[in-house]
């Protein structure tokens, strides 16, 4: 379709493939339906998108996750209306916990019928008003080309989210004028904060000089801000000589390989990281949301810390967590802003004052939180993550991973140092995310190597999805670490349930390498651990999607682990040590 100038008329579902255009999106993951026709009819006519054909539409929004989080761009989704659109709600949700820009275009029945019960009719905007940043019903077709740019600015500023865009079927036949990015209107009463109070950057710096026992907390916020907030972040961390911990959605914001990072903090965090958090006496938060799954008992919460919260979304300041020094503001800004003030101070690390601190740091970590019994006869899963990351990390990595025990094994066990290589759910927990969103992270990044880590019972969640990816030859590959139960599921119920294995085993497993070649992929399997170096390699060489079936240790459990109603500092690390807080708590962590 040839662009037309601004003055032309264009029918709506024209409307909605020049906005995107001029928005700069390339791919669009999407599955037609009757309500969406007239835009099928639309991208049939031009070669200036992409459309990738998913087989469900949560595994477009997973794709177009992993597209935005691993690019910085925002990912787009065009589902048609009722079960499309319903469909679409769990990622959309998935988005919205994980601040993950996306604009979901969902077909509607026309505006005559809204309402009657039509074929195919669902309220969209009523169901995914509480799992989105901002939605629209389009009512005039002299409005789309508006709300599409203001859904993108909306879903790319401030804390990004998802944002959808409900359009009737008669507002796509429509006629109307069409208004390109620059001249379209935009929404006054929507103005996040990016730049921070002077008066909190004073105060943040003084706390900062005076602390004895310091510890940065870095967050998923550092991602969505940009290299340049993890630059920043990198920068003031190395200036103070303090340690660093990050949590599960900012691993790569600081180098893991670096001495002053301490590791993955919280429920599965290490022994270094959670001690620190239990002991500093100045918490610097920045950009993240203090989670259930990071803070534990809230009540035993960093009980001996001042605690400054950096974050550009107001209603996540003091939510969770009372904080001594709020800040909102982008994260770059603020930090850009935090640096100016030190170095304003003639501020230098005083290595001096926090030596005893990083005396008591080292001991914590000569306990080697994340080791393991090793196996000549049996692959245990933390060494296939091991070689997994020990035969990759020269090449240009992605990694995404659905969710379970292999979420966090591969958290704690794979070494981030560059942001935008992992992507993971983690405030929803949606198993199923890892395959599509590898297709969108292929698509964003054609000649990388893309790896989903996953478990065997949460591909099998959007395993569908192999069909899109071999359909598109994508060369993704699917790392399973098989050991036939929801591996997460089975550890809370043998550490908190008496061993009472309600429904958490899977008796009826495919066979994974010949489903794979059903699809059209390669299958590989590893029994033993000397298989293991060689079956990596091989999926590595092989220019298709791969999927490799990793046979562990069934019995295996994800250590260390803060239990349900504990504090930091009461962590169990290994199957030596025993869970005594009782059952859950309302103030404890929250089941799988």
């Amino acid at each position: 379709m040839a662009v037309q100038p601004a003055t032309h008329e264009l029918s709506g579902a024209e409307m909605v493939i020049r906005a995107l255009v001029d928005q700069g999106v390339d791919v669009v993951f999407g599955y037609p339906g009757g309500a969406v026709l007239p835009i099928y009819d639309a991208l049939f006519k031009q070669n200036r998108l992409r459309h990738i054909l998913v087989r469900h539409e949560q595994g477009a929004v997973h794709a177009a996750e992993g597209y935005a989080r691993s690019s910085g761009k925002v990912g787009v989704v065009l589902v048609t209306s009722g079960p499309g659109a319903t469909n679409a709600v769990t990622g959309l949700t998935d988005a919205l916990m994980d601040s993950v820009p996306i604009v979901c275009l969902t077909g509607q029945v026309p505006t005559h019928l809204i309402g009657n019960d039509a074929f195919q009719e669902a309220d969209t905007t009523g169901i995914t008003r509480p799992c989105t940043k901002h939605n629209y019903l389009v009512k005039d077709v002299n409005d789309l080309a508006r709300v599409i740019h203001e859904a993108f600015m909306i879903a790319r500023t401030g804390r990004p989210g998802p944002v959808v865009v409900d359009l009737p079927k008669d507002m796509l036949f429509a006629t109307g004028l069409y208004l390109p990015p620059e001249t379209a209107p935009t929404r006054k009463s929507y103005r996040p904060q990016i730049k921070p109070p002077a008066t909190r950057i004073t105060g943040a710096a003084q706390l900062i000089m005076a602390a004895k026992k310091p510890l940065f907390y870095g967050g998923g916020g550092l991602i969505n801000s940009g290299p340049r907030a993890c630059a920043l972040f990198s920068e003031l961390v190395r200036l103070t000589g303090f340690p660093v911990t990050l949590t599960l959605m900012g691993l790569g914001a600081y180098p893991a390989s670096d001495k002053q990072y301490l590791g993955l903090v919280g429920m599965h965090g290490t022994f270094e990281s959670n001690n620190a958090m239990h002991d500093c006496d100045l918490m610097i938060n920045i950009g993240a949301r203090f989670d259930d799954r990071v803070t534990g008992k809230v009540a035993a919460f960093a009980p001996h810390s001042r605690k400054i919260h950096v974050d550009i979304d107001p209603s996540s300041i003091n939510k969770n967590v009372g904080v001594d020094l709020a800040i909102v503001g982008d994260c770059a800004e603020v930090l850009a802003a935090l640096i100016a003030e030190l170095k304003a101070q003639v501020y230098k690390a005083d290595p001096a004052r926090i030596a005893p601190w990083w005396r008591q740091i080292e001991t914590w970590r000569k306990r080697d939180c994340l080791r393991y019994v090793k196996s000549d006869t049996i692959i245990k899963p933390q060494y296939a993550i091991e070689r997994l990351y020990a035969l990759t990390r020269d090449r240009d990595v992605f990694i995404t991973t659905e969710v379970g025990q292999h979420q966090m094994w591969a958290a704690q066990l794979f070494k981030f140092d560059k942001p935008f290589h992992w992507m993971t759910s983690g405030g929803l927990g949606t198993m199923g995310y890892g395959l599509p969103a590898a297709m969108g992270v292929q698509l964003a990044h054609p000649d990388a190597l893309v790896v989903d880590i996953a478990g065997e019972a949460s591909i099998l969640m959007n395993i569908q999805e192999m069909s899109t990816v071999c359909q598109y030859r994508l060369p993704v590959k699917v790392f399973i670490l098989n050991n036939q139960y929801m591996g997460m599921v089975r550890q809370w119920q043998e550490l908190l349930h008496g061993g009472r294995y309600s429904e958490s085993y899977t008796a009826a497993l495919p066979d994974f390498v010949k489903l794979a070649e059903a699809f059209g992929a390669v299958g590989l399997r590893a029994e033993k651990p000397g298989e293991v170096d060689r079956i990596i390699n091989e999926m590595i060489a092989v220019d298709r999607p791969v999927i490799v079936d990793v046979q562990v240790d069934p019995k295996e459990n994800c250590f260390p682990m803060i239990p349900s109603g504990a504090a930091h500092n009461e962590m169990l690390l290994g199957p030596e040590d025993k869970q005594t807080s009782g059952p859950v708590s309302e103030e404890g962590m929250v089941l799988v």
